[in-house]
Formats: structure tokens, sequence, C-alpha cells
């Protein structure tokens, strides 16, 4: 992998374990991270606590940090690692909460124009990790982790995103791509799974060179 200058990213429902495995695979390989900062987020409150007010808001802000994310990753020098991509709030995101009348159809629409505007800019990963889990499983993390704004997040809304990721992942041909199934290999709490978590993705990075 010396002298190959890549863009991993890692996409998956809330609590998945996307920033716990780009940290892992980033310390494992010496890679740049690239993860996204909730903290800073001026909106992530207020859409929890009304999504139908902040939707359109939250989801243009998260284009707009995701499109300068991929710009910097692709001027790096190094292989960068990403949490979450740009198509998962375009295909997933942005499109169930419309479905679930939390963004209007008008917003909706201005929403995807400006997705393929940008997306039209943008080069897709070398390689995609998606991270599958049960909706329990997505729970307990979700609670372990204990991030306020997270408290009101329906189990609902997590199914929904689940079917969503599940078609979105089953037509995805930009490239390569890995799953993993969180259910079964615990990375963030076994060794073991850890091992194999890594083992399957040195095989798919081993089929780019």
């Amino acid at each position: 992998m010396k002298g190959q200058n890549m863009h991993i990213a890692i996409a998956g429902n809330i609590g998945s374990g996307k920033t716990s495995l780009a940290k892992l695979l980033a310390k494992h390989y010496n890679w740049d991270e690239q993860l996204e900062d909730l903290q800073d987020n001026p909106y992530i409150t207020d859409f929890y606590e009304d999504m139908q007010r902040w939707s359109f808001n939250l989801q243009v802000y998260f284009l707009n940090a995701r499109f300068n994310n991929i710009k910097k990753i692709r001027s790096s020098s190094n292989t960068v690692i990403q949490d979450r991509t740009i198509y998962e709030d375009a295909f997933i995101f942005a499109p169930n909460l419309h479905a679930m009348g939390l963004m209007s159809t008008r917003d909706f629409e201005t929403y995807i124009s400006l997705f393929q505007s940008l997306n039209s800019m943008v080069q897709p990963p070398d390689l995609l990790i998606y991270l599958r889990a049960s909706i329990p499983a997505l729970v307990r993390q979700i609670q372990q982790r204990g991030r306020e704004y997270e408290d009101s997040i329906r189990l609902d809304y997590l199914k929904r995103l689940n079917e969503r990721y599940e078609a979105w992942v089953s037509s995805y041909n930009l490239g390569n791509i890995v799953i993993i199934d969180i259910d079964e290999l615990d990375f963030i709490n076994s060794p073991e799974a850890t091992n194999q978590v890594i083992s399957r993705i040195e095989a798919s990075l081993n089929g780019l060179f």
C-alpha cells in the first residue's frame, strides 16, 4: 500500500461504529482521518428536537461539508479514511425525511439538484466499507456513547434508515465495497473480530493494486 494515496470511506447507519472503525484503521495503516465533526454542527441539536423545521438546513450543511472534505481528501498526499460519504445524505437521509413528511417536496427537489451539481465534480471513494447493523445493535451503541441530542432518535426512524441503506448498498456500483456485519463482527469490543475485519479489508485493498 505504499505509494498509493486513496480515499477510503465508511458508510453506515447512526451508531454503526463508523468513527470507531475509521480511528482503528487510521491507526493500523497510518492513514489520515476525516471524521464527521458533530460538535461544531450548528443544526444537529435543533434537528433532533424539530426535524421538520431543520431538516433542509441540516442536509445542506452536511452536503457542503462533505463536498469540501472530499476536495481536501483528493488533494492530500496521504491515504485518507472518511466516516460517512456524500451519497448517504442524498440517497438515504434526505429521501427518508421527505418520505416521512419531515422535508417538503420543494426543499427535497432543491436539495437533490444541489447534490447532483456538486456530485458531478467529485470522484467516488476508492473503497467503500459498509457497516451493516440490526436495530438492537444500533440502539446499544447509541446508548453507550451517550450523545444527549441522540436521546430523541425514534426506533422507526432508525428502521427506515436501515431499509434505505440496504437498498442503496445493493445497487452501489461506483467502486469496490466491503460489507461488515457488526452483529457478527463486533470490532469495537472484540479483538478477534477486529482482526477479521482488518483481514477482509486487507484482501480488498490488495485487489486495488
